[in-house]
C-alpha cells in the first residue's frame, strides 16, 4: 500500500491562513487545493464477495489529524478527475467559505448559511430501496417502506455513481460516527458533491475527537450526489431520484435530491438495522433529562413536536430525533439538531429560535430578503418544511456527553388531524405497546414530497420509513425495556382540538408543555382520571394551570354528534391498521386495543 504525499500545482490556489487567523475579506481566501491526476479515494464499504482493489491513502492536511483508510475486502475505488480537488474533513468555516464561493448558498444578516434545496424540500420516501440478497432476504420487512432492489441494479447504480463522481471538480469527505455510546456507534464515511452537504452531515452526525479521527475506520460509506440522475430502467428504481442501501456491502447511494436530510436518515436506517442484534433499542425520538436525573423520551414522526418539546430550559437535552436505549443509557445517534423553522417563534421556542442567528447553523428553504439578508420564518413560499440544522451545543442546556440514564417516562407524540384524541392520556405497558406498533399521527405538510396538508397515517414504531426489520423486533425490545425499568408511558396529542383539521385549531404549545411538566414531575400521580370511551386509556380530569375543558376533546367540539361519528371513524382506522400485527402479539396486547375490537 503506497501513501501518496500531498503536493500542490503552481497557481492552484492560495495557502489557507492558520486556524486562529481572522477570516479573509472577500474574495474569500481559498483553502489548500490538493490536485493530482487520477487520484483514487479508497472507501471501505464492509465485507463482501467482491475483489479488493489496490488502495491508497487520502492526501491529508498537515495541520489536522486524518483518518487512516484501511484495505479491506470489497473496498470501493473512487477516481477523482485530473486536476480535481479532494477536501477531507474540513471544518465549518472552510466548508462555508467554499460553499459561498461555489454559489451554493448565502449568509444571513446574523451569519447562518441559507440554502434552497430545489424541488426536493423533504424526504423522497417512495424512492428509497434496499438491496435484496442472501443476507437481507429474511432480515428485512419488505413492503412500502422497504422496497427491494436487485443486486444487478445496484451494481449498475454504483458503477454510474462512480463515473459521475470521477467527473467532479471537487469532492468532499467527512469521517463521522453514528451513535454517541462508543461500544455501539458506527463509523460512517460520507462523500458529497456539495460543500454545504458536507457541512450539513458534519453538523448532524457525531464528530470524532482528533485522536479518534487519526484511528478512524469506516463501517459504512455514503455517497451523496444531488446532480446525479437515476435511470429507472437501468437502476430498477421509480424516478431520477434514488436512495439505495446495500447492507451487505455497507454502501448507501443517494442521488437526484438536494434535500440533505436524506443522509442523516440513511444513517438512522443503518443503526435501526444493526443495533437490535446487539440488544439496543433504536428509537425515532427526542430525549431529555430532568433535574433529578429522570430521563424522558419522546417518540414521534416529523411535525409532532419532538424537537420543540425536548428543548426545555428546565431539562437537559440529550437529542432531538434519533436515540438508542441500551442497558446503561439513552444515547444520541447524532451531534446536531434538525428543527422545523416555519413560523418559529422567539417567544414560544427561544432556544431554537436563537440558533437562526448564529454562524454554523444551516437554514434550508427559509425565505431571506436578498438585500438586507433578514429572515422571514413565517413565509412558506419556498417550503412548509423549512429546516434548520445546528450543532447540539447551540442549545444552552444540552448534555455534554450526548447521553443520559435509562428513562423513567416515555411520551408517544401524535398530531391527530381528526381532533379526537385528548391532549394527554396515561397508558398501561400493554397500551403503550399497542400504540407503539400503531404509530398513529398525521403527515404534516412538507415532510415528504407531495404532502401539502396533514394526512392521517399509521407509521409503526413511530418511524416505519426508517425501520428495516419487522416491527415485532422493535416492539419486543421496547416491551422488555419498559418492564425492566418500570417506565411510565403517556400518549400526547399535539394535533388538533375543537374539531378536525380545517375546522379546529392546533393544540396550544403552552397547554402541551404544562401537561408534560405535570406528567414528568409526578404531579399527575395522585390526579383523578376518567376512562376514554373510545380507546380505553385514562385521561386526567383536571390539571393545574390548564383549562379542564380541553382535556375532554368532545366538549371542545361545537357538535358532539359530529365528534362521536369522527371518533368511530378513527377507531375503525386503528382497527383496520392493526390487523397486520394481530398474529404477532399476545392476548395482553390485543386486550389493550379499544374496547370491543376482538369480541366475538
Amino acid at each position: 500500500m503506497i501513501v501518496e504525499k500531498k503536493h500542490r500545482r503552481k497557481g492552484a490556489g492560495r495557502q489557507a491562513p492558520p486556524s486562529d487567523a481572522p477570516a479573509a475579506a472577500s474574495p474569500v481566501s481559498q483553502p489548500d487545493r490538493l490536485r493530482r491526476p487520477k487520484l483514487r479515494l479508497k472507501l471501505p464499504v464492509g465485507t463482501g464477495s467482491g475483489d479488493a482493489r489496490s488502495a491508497c491513502f487520502l492526501p491529508t492536511r498537515s495541520e489536522r489529524p486524518h483518518s487512516k483508510i484501511t484495505q479491506i475486502p470489497a473496498a470501493l475505488d473512487i477516481t477523482v478527475k485530473s486536476g480535481g480537488t479532494l477536501h477531507e474533513n474540513l471544518d465549518t468555516p472552510e466548508l462555508v467559505e467554499i460553499a459561498l464561493r461555489r454559489g451554493e448558498g448565502r449568509l444571513s444578516e446574523h451569519g447562518a448559511f441559507v440554502v434552497e434545496t430545489g424541488k426536493h424540500t423533504g424526504r423522497s420516501a417512495q424512492d428509497k430501496f434496499i438491496v435484496r440478497d442472501e443476507v437481507t432476504r429474511d432480515d428485512v420487512w419488505w413492503g412500502a417502506s422497504n422496497k427491494p432492489m436487485s443486486e444487478e441494479a445496484f451494481a449498475n447504480l454504483r458503477e454510474d455513481f462512480l463515473k459521475h463522481l470521477a467527473a467532479l471538480d471537487d469532492v468532499f469527505v467527512q469521517d463521522l460516527f453514528g451513535g454517541s455510546q462508543p461500544e455501539f456507534r458506527v463509523g460512517v464515511r460520507v462523500v458529497t458533491e456539495l460543500a454545504w452537504h458536507s457541512h450539513f452531515v458534519r453538523t448532524m452526525l457525531v464528530r470524532p475527537t482528533a485522536d479518534e479521527l487519526t484511528h478512524f475506520t469506516a463501517d459504512y460509506t455514503i455517497i451523496d450526489l444531488p446532480g446525479f440522475r437515476a435511470d429507472p430502467e437501468r437502476h430498477g428504481c421509480r424516478s431520477e431520484t434514488i436512495i439505495a442501501i446495500d447492507f451487505t456491502h455497507r454502501l448507501i447511494l443517494i442521488g437526484g435530491t438536494g434535500y440533505a436530510g436524506e443522509m442523516k436518515k440513511a444513517v438512522f436506517s443503518v443503526l435501526n438495522y444493526v443495533l437490535p442484534q446487539k440488544g439496543v433499542m433504536p428509537m425515532h425520538c427526542s430525549a431529555n433529562i430532568g433535574p433529578d436525573g429522570d430521563t424522558a423520551i419522546f417518540f414521534g414522526l416529523s411535525g409532532t413536536g419532538k424537537t420543540t418539546l425536548s428543548a426545555d430550559v428546565s431539562r437537559t437535552l440529550i437529542g432531538d430525533d434519533e436515540h438508542g436505549w441500551s442497558d446503561s443509557a439513552v444515547f444520541n445517534f447524532e451531534g446536531g439538531c434538525y428543527a422545523k423553522m416555519i413560523r418559529l417563534s422567539a417567544e414560544a421556542e427561544p432556544e431554537i429560535h436563537a440558533t437562526t442567528r448564529r454562524f454554523g447553523t444551516i437554514l434550508e428553504n427559509v425565505v431571506m430578503d436578498p438585500e438586507t439578508r433578514a429572515l422571514d420564518l413565517d413565509d412558506a413560499s419556498l417550503a412548509e418544511n423549512s429546516r434548520g440544522a445546528y450543532p447540539i451545543h447551540f442549545i444552552p442546556n444540552a448534555s455534554a456527553e450526548n447521553m443520559g440514564p435509562v428513562p423513567k417516562n416515555i411520551i408517544m407524540l401524535t398530531a391527530d388531524a381528526f381532533g379526537v384524541l385528548p391532549p394527554i392520556a396515561k397508558l398501561t405497558p400493554e397500551q403503550a405497546m399497542y400504540h407503539f406498533l400503531s404509530g398513529y399521527t398525521a403527515k404534516v405538510a412538507g415532510t415528504e414530497l407531495g404532502v401539502t396538508e396533514p394526512e392521517a397515517t399509521f407509521s409503526t414504531c413511530f418511524g416505519a420509513p426508517f425501520m428495516p426489520r419487522h416491527p415485532s423486533v422493535y416492539g419486543n425490545l421496547l416491551r422488555k425495556r419498559i418492564a425492566a425499568g418500570n417506565v411510565d408511558c403517556w400518549l400526547v396529542n399535539t394535533g388538533w382540538t375543537g374539531g378536525q383539521y380545517g375546522t379546529g385549531s392546533r393544540m396550544p404549545i403552552k397547554v402541551t408543555r404544562a401537561l408534560l411538566n405535570a406528567a414528568l414531575s409526578g404531579t399527575l400521580e395522585g390526579a383523578q382520571f376518567r376512562t376514554d370511551p373510545n380507546f380505553g386509556f385514562v385521561v386526567p380530569v383536571a390539571v393545574e394551570g390548564v383549562d379542564s375543558s380541553i382535556l375532554d376533546p368532545r366538549s371542545t367540539w361545537a357538535d358532539g354528534a359530529a365528534y362521536d361519528g369522527t371518533a368511530r371513524s378513527l377507531v375503525d382506522r386503528f382497527k383496520r391498521n392493526f390487523t397486520q400485527f394481530v398474529a404477532h402479539v399476545d392476548e395482553s396486547i390485543r386486550a389493550a386495543a379499544p374496547p370491543g375490537w376482538f369480541d366475538a
